[in-house]
């Protein structure tokens, strides 16, 4: 009885998530720095969650800069909501892009379009007489969007540290593709705030924020009441599961998975992180969880 106490009261509302380490203060800094050196800002987002997982710090440290926004880990969104987004962008006049850097999808076509995103200097370059300038690039995103994923796929070599975790770059890096650009790798920055909490909470089921740090549970139930409300009657159609209530789901879900303490009791804890791993492996199908904002 003290266990589904405990529960209701922790589902009452979205759990509070920020996390803002001390490293990713010097990188805003690193990039206020080099944002002057380059020529095009290349933000890479995460495609399950396109608008959560874009900095609003990049918009002011990319002013007067050409923009690329790539969708990376298509594979894992929703097909159609990835071209909706595609659209989305599309209309604010920035160019985007479906990719996925673990298979290259998408990066093939990559050089022409930067340079078409580019035109303006290059055609600028022309007429003072420089042709083989080459084009710099600042890849920015959150973290664990996979920054250092594309930039291995576009160079053809392991250029950049790579990890599936929140972290992993520390410091800025150039590297060359060919003659043709200049890639500036950057580690994954947060901003120190989320004013929504719902923000946090995306960003906590797509990996963008410290596993460390987080409560399970509060998680799970976030992830059903999303799921339930986006795509409803998924947990029927994917596990079986007729219960609609997010508590009811999660000790189902747990009793499923054959995940019980001693004496036979439901283990939901186990169950919360076993769920919210079975989401990012897409174990569950593939989703979408930010939605289109409206008159936008």
């Amino acid at each position: 009885m003290s266990e589904n106490r405990k529960i209701e009261k922790i589902d009452k509302d979205k759990p509070n998530i920020n996390w803002y380490p001390g490293h990713m203060t010097k990188a805003v800094r690193m990039m206020e720095e080099n944002i002057k050196l380059v020529d095009l800002v290349i933000e890479i987002i995460d495609a399950r969650a396109p608008l959560s997982s874009r900095n609003p710090d990049i918009d002011r440290l990319a002013k007067n800069k050409f923009r690329l926004v790539l969708m990376n880990k298509s594979d894992m969104a929703d097909k159609e909501e990835n071209l909706r987004w595609v659209s989305y962008f599309e209309e604010k006049n920035i160019k985007c892009v479906l990719i996925n850097s673990r298979t290259k999808q998408g990066i093939n076509n990559l050089d022409k379009i930067i340079r078409e995103v580019c035109r303006e200097k290059i055609e600028r370059d022309k007429k003072r007489g420089i042709v083989k300038r080459s084009i710099k690039c600042m890849v920015v995103g959150i973290p664990n969007v996979g920054k250092s994923t594309f930039i291995n796929a576009l160079s053809g070599k392991a250029s950049a540290k790579t990890g599936n975790k929140p972290g992993v770059t520390k410091g800025k890096q150039w590297i060359s593709i060919k003659n043709d650009f200049e890639l500036l790798d950057t580690p994954g920055i947060l901003w120190p705030k989320f004013e929504d909490k719902s923000t946090g909470v995306v960003l906590a089921l797509i990996g963008s924020v410290n596993d460390d740090i987080l409560q399970f549970e509060e998680l799970a139930f976030s992830l059903i009441s999303e799921l339930n409300a986006k795509y409803p009657g998924i947990f029927k159609e994917k596990l079986d599961i007729d219960a609609t209530d997010e508590i009811d789901i999660l000790k189902e879900y747990s009793e499923k998975r054959s995940l019980l303490k001693a004496g036979g009791e439901i283990d939901v804890q186990r169950g919360a992180k076993m769920l919210i791993d079975d989401f990012r492996s897409n174990k569950l199908g593939y989703f979408t969880l930010d939605n289109i904002p409206e008159n936008q």
